[in-house]
């Protein structure tokens, strides 16, 4: 079963920066071939996406964090990247990495809190 571990969050004052991490745990052949997405759920919100980057490497935004998130990958590594910037605290949520329009299981996520 593919399981996406994502690490890097923590508590940030606004204005300032944090990269995540995550790891799939599926081959390298079918990570490349993968979109990936980040997205985040926020207490009381539903997920969304906010994130996502092609196996070409197109990259999407959602207008909350356009300008501010950028979304990376190494196939290499099996691991996509997001860097988050200019952090605000309506940011604040609990962050989640995930093959796009795929049903398998969603990782622990990774906490971000951004203090005003």
């Amino acid at each position: 079963q593919v399981r996406f571990v994502e690490s890097g969050g923590g508590l940030v004052q606004a204005g300032g920066s944090l990269r995540l991490s995550c790891v799939a745990s599926i081959s390298t052949f079918g990570f490349r071939l993968s979109v990936m997405g980040w997205y985040r759920q926020a207490p009381g919100n539903e997920r969304e996406l906010v994130a996502a980057i092609s196996s070409g490497g197109s990259t999407n935004y959602s207008d909350s964090v356009k300008g501010r998130f950028t979304i990376s990958r190494d196939t290499a590594k099996n691991t996509v990247y997001l860097q988050m910037n200019s952090l605000k605290p309506e940011d604040t949520a609990v962050y989640y990495c995930k093959r796009i329009g795929s049903s398998e299981t969603w990782g622990q996520g990774t906490q971000v809190t951004v203090s005003s």
